[in-house]
Order: C-alpha cells, then sequence, then structure tokens
C-alpha cells in the first residue's frame, strides 16, 4: 500500500512517499502529484517501485521536483529515464578500407549470382512440369495478365508509334528532299520500324509499365509475407505467380510491336502525302524493301524483350528487402535492369542478324 504526505514549508511543498509504488497503488496517487509548489520529494520510505513507480517520479521531476533518499537499485531505474541521459551511446564507427569495401561487394554480387542461378533453375523446372503437364498451367491467370499488361497497353504503344513514324519521315524527308529522293524515305521508315525501333520502343514502355507492375505486385507480397503463406501451403510462387507473367508477357509483346510497325507506317504515310508522294508509291517501296525475314526477327526481337521483362520484374520483386521502401526499390531495379537487358539484347540481335546476312 502506497502513501502520500504533503507538509508545507517556507521553501516549498515536499511530497513524502512510503509503500509499495506499483500499478495498482500508483493510480490512486496522480491526482495528488498535480498541485503546484511541489519541489521536493522524500522518497526514504519507498519500499518498491516498479515501472508505474518511475512514471510518478519521472512526471513529478518533469514539474520541477527534487528526489531525495531514492534507494539505490530505484535511482538507478530512474537514471534511465532522464533526458539527459541518453539510453544508448553509440561508438565510434570502424574505418572501411578498401579491401574490405572489395570483400563485401564480391560477397553481395556472389549472394545475387547465387539467387539469380536459383530462380533460373527453379523456372526451368517448373517449365519441364508444365510442357509434361499442360493441364496445371494456370490458362485463367494467363489471360487475365495477358489482357491487363498487353491489351491495356496498346493504346500507349499505339500513339507512341504513330509519333515515331511521322518524326522519323518527317526527319529524313527534309535532307532527302534536296536529292529529289523523297521516295526513298518509304524505304528508311519501313525497315527502321520492322527491325528495329517498333520492337525497341515497344521493349522500353513495357519495361516501364509490366515490369515494374510485376515487381511491386511481387514485391508488396513478399512485404505482406504472402509469399511465405504461398510457401507455407505448399504452392509454388514461381509455378502460380512468375510463370502465367512470363508467358502472358512474351505472347503479347510481339502483338503489340506488330501493331507499332503498322502504326508507325501509318503515321510516316501522312508525312509521306504531305510532300506529293502517292499512297500507291509509298506502299509499293514499303512492301518492296521490307521482306517477311524482317518482319518475323522483328518479332523475335520483342518475344524475347518480353520475356526478359517478365523474368527480370518478377525476380526483382521476389528477392525485394522488408520495409516500405523495399517496393520502391524493387521496382527501380526492375525497371533499370529491363532496360539495360533490353539493349544487350538487341546489340546480340544486332551481331547475329550480320551474321546470317539480315
Amino acid at each position: 500500500m502506497a502513501q502520500l504526505e504533503i507538509r508545507t514549508s517556507p521553501q516549498g511543498k515536499m511530497l513524502q512517499l512510503s509503500g509499495r509504488l506499483d500499478a495498482q497503488t500508483v493510480a490512486p496517487l496522480w491526482p495528488q502529484i498535480h498541485q503546484p509548489g511541489i519541489n521536493e520529494v522524500d522518497a526514504s520510505g519507498v519500499t518498491y517501485c516498479d515501472g508505474a513507480g518511475v512514471a510518478l517520479f519521472y512526471a513529478l521531476i518533469q514539474g520541477g521536483a527534487k528526489i531525495h533518499h531514492l534507494a539505490q537499485p530505484f535511482t538507478e531505474l530512474l537514471d534511465v529515464f532522464q533526458v539527459e541521459k541518453p539510453l544508448y551511446k553509440a561508438g565510434p564507427r570502424p574505418e572501411t578500407g578498401w579491401l574490405t569495401a572489395l570483400g563485401k561487394a564480391t560477397a553481395e554480387h556472389k549472394t545475387a549470382l547465387k539467387n539469380a542461378i536459383s530462380y533460373s533453375g527453379e523456372l526451368s523446372a517448373t517449365l519441364m512440369q508444365i510442357l509434361r503437364s499442360p493441364s496445371k498451367l494456370r490458362i485463367t491467370e494467363v489471360l487475365a495478365t495477358a489482357s491487363k499488361n498487353g491489351a491495356d497497353a496498346l493504346p500507349i504503344v499505339s500513339l507512341i508509334a504513330i509519333l515515331l513514324g511521322m518524326i522519323l519521315a518527317f526527319q529524313s524527308a527534309i535532307p532527302m528532299r534536296q536529292f529529289g529522293a523523297e521516295v526513298f524515305v518509304a524505304d528508311l521508315v519501313g525497315l527502321s520500324l520492322v527491325r528495329e525501333l517498333a520492337p525497341l520502343m515497344m521493349a522500353i514502355l513495357l519495361a516501364g509499365r509490366t515490369g515494374a507492375a510485376f515487381a511491386a505486385e511481387l514485391a508488396s507480397m513478399k512485404v505482406n509475407e504472402e509469399l511465405n503463406a504461398l510457401i507455407t501451403l505448399g504452392l509454388n510462387p514461381v509455378r502460380y505467380l512468375v510463370l502465367p507473367r512470363m508467358i502472358a508477357t512474351t505472347l503479347m509483346a510481339p502483338l503489340l510491336s506488330a501493331c507499332a510497325v503498322f502504326i508507325g507506317l501509318v503515321g510516316a504515310a501522312v508525312v509521306m502525302l504531305s510532300f506529293n508522294i502517292p499512297i500507291q508509291t509509298y506502299i509499293s517501296r514499303v512492301s518492296t524493301i521490307v521482306h517477311l525475314g524482317d518482319f518475323i526477327g522483328g518479332l523475335c526481337k520483342a518475344a524475347v524483350f518480353g520475356m526478359e521483362i517478365a523474368l527480370i520484374g518478377c525476380y526483382r520483386g521476389l528477392q525485394a528487402g522488408s520495409g516500405a521502401s523495399a517496393v520502391g526499390a524493387a521496382t527501380t531495379q526492375a525497371v533499370v535492369s529491363s532496360i539495360v537487358a533490353i539493349v544487350v539484347s538487341d546489340g546480340l540481335f544486332a551481331f547475329v542478324f550480320y551474321l546470317v546476312g539480315w
């Protein structure tokens, strides 16, 4: 039982506390300690003090009172909560040399390489299972992903494609007009769009739109422990989450690229009409210079770009850390890695096409 007594002196009021100060006995004392003028507290009679008693003493100290004769164990407990005394003082950080930094970077890259190899192996095993038993593939999820991240991207791809075709034709026709060679703009635009610009432009848009969405979705699921829940239920996240997204994006990327080619050629045709080139001449030149092999090569590039975007986006999402910032970091890494992979793959395709004579 706690007892409280207030004595008045010329210097002010002195509060005398005794007994046990715990959660049950301290509660009735709170209204009494808020009296004005209390500047001294005699705690010599306190026999027990827990967190509730410390809170009472702390409130008195904040009001300007001084604690006297408090037992040593209780004083140490109260000192921890003093504002002037920090709870933890960090020591000096050791200097990191270049050898230590190199070792840490090597270990991080080794871990990243190990995770990438494990991811590739798990995906390959899942593909083999689907090839043996196609009924295990989630067709509904594939179609939903294709509609959301493929068909819904057609408006922005179409807008960029028609502007790209018009700009390319206009910028090419101006210098060629000096030599009376405006008709050859159709050759330049047709080959550029079919072989290079349409697949590359589509892939970059898809990386910023679909790849970022995949990374954000999977990273959010990992932060919310939904991936761990799937594993606990015996479900493979690669099979249920990654594979449908990869198949849908790989199938939709060539279709988007083909749409970008035709829409870009329409935009270039509008510019050619403004330069008094008949539409029949334009179509004839394009059909003559662009062969079926060029079109198929562009579609193959688009399919590879789409597969890379889906795989990288899902991988960054699965490898996301914990915390709110992990989603943003995974999204940024997915977009940057996808664009780098697209550019490198495009260079390899150019080299291979050169070797085969395309």
